[in-house]
């Protein structure tokens, strides 16, 4: 496996690198840093090309300690610094020219609720990468894992809705992790259905079946284990489920994300901001 960490030398970077490193206990991978320094236009002055050399050079000493902290808990890291015009452009450029399996950044660092809070340059990727996209939590630096230990896949229940089922019983299979499916059922839904039974029974059968597929596609299952959490909104019922930072959640794309592109839809926008656990969002399928 190979990640793509989008750096920054903030507490939102270190959350990254934090990520990073446990990812890459997890799955054996090998990392690139990338840190990008705005693209100065020259005006004629002298004045201008040093600043862009100045930026150049302190993002060097940057990239250059996050490459230590990940060499330091074992982990084949590179240091990149490019000249770009867009952060999350210049990142996504760069995970697809080095064929990249995950990109991963940290959250924002304002907001009062939840344990993500997207920022300009993760939104821009959940709006736009072909890449899937590890999201770390707020604080996920200040007592990281050693790595991961569960996936949990947030299943759709309704006709076209992305599925993230699949990538998430490879991502399991691949550390041999146990994983977790969870269906979501909220009174909010019931617009669907007659009742709220009615609606429970839908998804609890639906949660049911992907079950059985997971099961035949895991190498053991006794490990999978189906969980259908309700609540009268989406995050209450999100409430129900108990999360640590070792796990990992894997949700799909919006079904009006264009094919093998990530959009981040408002259902997976409220998962984000009710979990505390890293998150991975997955490109839409073909």
């Amino acid at each position: 496996m190979h990640l793509t960490v989008g750096y920054l030398a903030t507490p939102t970077g270190d959350d990254g690198v934090a990520l990073a490193v446990a990812l890459a206990r997890t799955f054996g991978a090998e990392v690139d840093v990338v840190l990008v320094v705005r693209h100065e236009l020259p005006d004629g002055s002298p004045g201008r090309a040093q600043y862009q050399d100045l930026l150049i050079r302190r993002g060097n000493r940057w990239v250059d300690a996050a490459v230590a902290t990940l060499a330091a808990a074992g982990i084949t890291a590179t240091g990149n610094v490019l000249v770009g015009e867009s952060f999350a452009e210049s990142l996504s450029s760069f995970a697809e020219e080095h064929g990249s399996d995950l990109i991963v950044v940290g959250g924002a660092r304002d907001g009062f609720f939840g344990g993500h809070v997207i920022g300009p340059v993760s939104s821009a990727l959940l709006h736009s990468s072909t890449i899937p996209v590890a999201l770390a939590p707020r604080g996920y630096a200040e007592d990281p894992p050693p790595a991961l230990t569960a996936v949990t896949a947030a299943v759709p229940t309704k006709p076209g809705d992305d599925n993230p089922l699949p990538f998430a019983i490879r991502l399991a299979g691949a550390a041999g992790l146990p994983m977790r499916m969870v269906s979501l059922v909220s009174a909010e839904n019931l617009a669907e259905a007659d009742n709220i039974a009615e609606l429970r029974a839908m998804q609890i059968a639906a949660a049911e079946e992907n079950l059985e597929v997971a099961a035949r596609a895991l190498p053991k299952p006794a490990d999978i284990e189906s969980r259908v959490a309700e609540g009268m909104t989406l995050e209450s019922a999100l409430k129900k489920l108990t999360w640590t930072q070792s796990d990992v959640l894997v949700v799909g794309s919006s079904r009006f994300a264009a094919p093998r592109r990530i959009f981040l839809g408002s259902t997976a926008a409220r998962i984000l901001a009710g979990t505390d656990a890293p998150v991975i969002v997955i490109p839409r399928g073909d």
